[in-house]
């Protein structure tokens, strides 16, 4: 995930697409609500399949719009690619204010009705997750380089879209899972002396170093200052973030000089009960980025609706 924090949004959505993610939440999605038989009653039996109609999305709160680029991989895995089309009235990232058209579905009213509950669902949520991820990087202030990522504290199926929505508020993306970059964490060494922990991160790092297939990033956790010491004393480029995790905001400004008076080049990431009231003082210890689980496991959905026209 950190090249692409420097693509453009829409670019992003069809990096993560390309994975297959998106496809089979979608068809989940599809399923749960059409079932085996791929029906939906109600539209069935009491909409004329002749019968065409608009509608618009419309938010009934302000927030930070996030999942737009999902609508026509949504209205395709339902089949409807020839029944509907769709105009944005906003892009994705866009801010929104009650009463605020997002986007205008026109075709045909039974595909509209059918697909309706899964596109608002799915814009709803991932909406909730930008606006709040906003909020997070207003609260950072502007006087401050450090920046705001998510974690793989998302809801299961949902983690590429959820991290697309981090993106278009303004956050970054951590890594995207397990497989494309290297994390050490408490549990990894636990129960190793100070010593032990040292020698352990060294002889991983270098033969993590010596693969052909490089990660995306190595980044070890610490929770002391005394861990932290270790890993100033080993050999420049072998890791190339520092979590420090649950450090209060006097332990992060000691690591922080501590790194720069060592000149060791890797970053550090503060996590660990950061909130909205606390992630400013945070950012102003001097830390590169700050990590923050709620962004996704803590966001309520952005109350949007549709209203035919």
């Amino acid at each position: 995930m950190p090249e692409t924090n420097q693509d453009e949004l829409s670019q992003l959505y069809q990096t993560l697409s390309a994975t297959g993610l998106p496809e089979r939440l979608f068809a989940l999605a599809r399923d749960e609500d059409l079932g085996t038989h791929s029906i939906d009653l109600t539209g069935t039996h009491f909409v004329d399949d002749r019968t065409t109609m608009q509608a618009r999305i419309v938010a009934r709160e302000a927030g930070v719009i996030a999942g737009l680029a999902a609508i026509p991989d949504l209205i395709a895995c339902f089949g409807f690619e020839n029944a509907i089309t769709c105009r944005q009235h906003v892009a994705d990232g866009a801010i929104v204010q009650r009463g605020d058209s997002i986007t205008t579905f026109s075709g045909s009213a039974r595909a509209i009705v059918t697909i309706e509950r899964t596109v608002l669902n799915l814009i709803g949520r991932l909406s909730g997750v930008a606006t709040i991820t906003k909020r997070y990087v207003d609260a950072m202030g502007r006087e401050t380089s450090a920046r705001l990522y998510d974690t793989r504290k998302t809801t299961p199926g949902l983690r590429v879209l959820e991290k697309y929505a981090v993106r278009c508020g303004g956050g970054c993306s951590h890594r995207l899972g397990l497989y494309d970059a290297i994390m050490v964490k408490d549990n990894h060494i636990a129960g190793l002396t100070p010593d032990e922990f040292a020698r352990t991160i060294d002889h991983a790092s270098q033969a993590v170093r010596a693969l052909k297939d490089q990660p995306g990033f190595v980044e070890v956790e610490v929770d002391s200052l005394e861990q932290f010491d270790r890993l100033l004393q080993l050999e420049p480029g072998l890791i190339d973030f520092v979590l420090l995790d649950n450090f209060t905001t006097d332990q992060l400004v000691l690591a922080v000089n501590r790194r720069d008076a060592a000149g060791s080049p890797f970053q550090l990431e503060a996590s660990g009960g950061i909130t909205l009231e606390t992630i400013g003082k945070v950012a102003r210890t001097g830390v590169d980025r700050i990590s923050v689980g709620a962004l996704t496991h803590a966001a309520i959905s952005l109350d949007i609706g549709m209203d035919a026209a």
